[in-house]
């Protein structure tokens, strides 16, 4: 008896465990391919900051009623939602886009290099998509487009989710993925799971990375600040240096993770990027502030260690005869994939790149709001090959990002597989 047969027999008695596999024609793949490079190249030259992506949303908006998508403008300051509904019932899915850009100036010497310049924070800068969130924005343009125009082929609803700042909201602000399910993004109709991807600029064009559980880490933001008694640089001992009990704290924290951790389950970062103190090299000043993050993998790992820098930091300024108070803000929960929706995506993914494409990765300590997501339904974030051939990688959030515009084309189709086979495979 044949599958086909096979299937037939069995739907009589249990509707729906037998779908045949739906696949989109390879032709209307390759006329998309140069939209989408298009579509990628304009979001380059024209970026714009976290919440600020004025420009970019009403391009995304007019692309998506164009094609016939239900649409939802202002989402979380700037984001955009289109709603496809399928010929057929089903569940819901959210395929989820970033479309910010950072404060970096590029260097890249490209005919749409961004020239586009800024005031942030204080400081004149560059803007610049230098993490790839443009090819994000244009990939998931291309899927609404292959979708909407099979709807025939989709049991359920697809939910677009173009979403800003993901590179965290100005200060002051809220916004991101935690804006966007505060707002109800998830809600009417409700997700029942969520795909998304980041394109990667040190892995080759053609491959996809995945992992299971842990992908990438739960990142806090610290500030710590240091009070002490100014005294002349001259006579220490008239005075409290908060210089000193900020370098006390700095190396105590590292005791936490090189004594406390446990390394050997998930790995787990301390670092503090910035110090503010002092005005005159002969002046021990009162005050002093610091300002870094954290990063986890696992929420086990993470409670230990915000629990003992919570503890260490006022006891260390006081054994200094100082004090010391710290402030943790997170901004963002570990990107976990959940693994039994990992194991049952990841056919799509080989179907569409090829099992030898689709490999396993290590975790990550960067972070991704995209985690707030899967907090609330199941989710799957997977890496994009964007590495040219025989090249150096680049570094993310730096001017000389730079991406293989020949990898994008394979990220519309593994978007478009995974929804057709989530969909219709429930």
């Amino acid at each position: 008896m044949t599958l086909t047969n096979y299937c037939l027999l069995a739907g009589i008695f249990f509707t729906g465990l037998c779908q045949a596999q739906v696949n989109i024609p390879s032709e209307e793949f390759e006329n998309i391919e140069e939209k989408v490079i298009e579509w990628r190249r304009d979001f380059h030259e024209h970026p714009e900051l976290s919440n600020r992506e004025f420009e970019t949303a009403e391009k995304i908006a007019k692309h998506l009623n164009s094609l016939g998508i239900e649409t939802h403008t202002g989402v979380a300051k700037t984001g955009v939602v289109g709603i496809l509904k399928g010929s057929k019932p089903g569940k819901t899915l959210a395929l989820r886009a970033d479309i910010d850009a950072l404060p970096v100036t590029e260097n890249n010497d490209l005919p749409f290099k961004s020239e586009v310049k800024t005031e942030f924070l204080g400081s004149k800068t560059g803007v610049m998509h230098a993490c790839g969130h443009d090819t994000h924005t244009a990939i998931l343009m291309g899927v609404a487009k292959i979708l909407s125009e099979n709807k025939d082929k989709i049991n359920g609803t697809v939910k677009f989710i173009f979403q800003p700042a993901e590179e965290g909201p100005p200060p002051g602000e809220e916004g991101g993925a935690a804006l966007m399910i505060k707002e109800g993004v998830l809600k009417n109709p409700d997700v029942d799971a969520i795909f998304g991807l980041h394109i990667n600029a040190a892995t080759p064009v053609g491959t996809i990375k995945y992992k299971p559980e842990g992908t990438m880490a739960a990142v806090e933001r610290f500030v710590i600040n240091v009070k002490g008694k100014q005294a002349h640089g001259s006579a220490p001992w008239s005075g409290v240096d908060p210089i000193l009990i900020s370098a006390k704290i700095i190396d105590g924290l590292q005791t936490i993770i090189s004594r406390n951790a446990e390394l050997t389950e998930s790995a787990s970062v301390i670092t503090v990027g910035k110090i503010t103190s002092g005005v005159r090299f002969n002046i021990i000043p009162e005050t002093a502030e610091m300002i870094g993050t954290v990063r986890t993998l696992d929420a086990k790992n993470k409670e230990l260690i915000l629990s003992r820098m919570r503890e260490m930091v006022p006891a260390i300024a006081k054994a200094y005869g100082g004090e010391a108070t710290i402030e943790i803000q997170n901004n963002t929960a570990i990107t976990y994939n959940d693994p039994a929706l990992t194991n049952k995506m990841l056919p799509s993914l080989k179907e569409v790149a090829g099992a030898e494409n689709v490999n396993l990765m290590k975790a990550t300590t960067g972070g991704e709001d995209f985690s707030f997501f899967q907090e609330e339904v199941p989710g799957f974030y997977f890496f994009l090959g964007g590495m040219p051939a025989n090249a150096e990688p680049t570094r993310h959030h730096t001017p000389d990002f730079y991406i293989d515009e020949s990898g994008l084309l394979l990220g519309v189709k593994a978007m478009t597989q995974l929804s057709l086979d989530y969909l219709n495979k429930s």
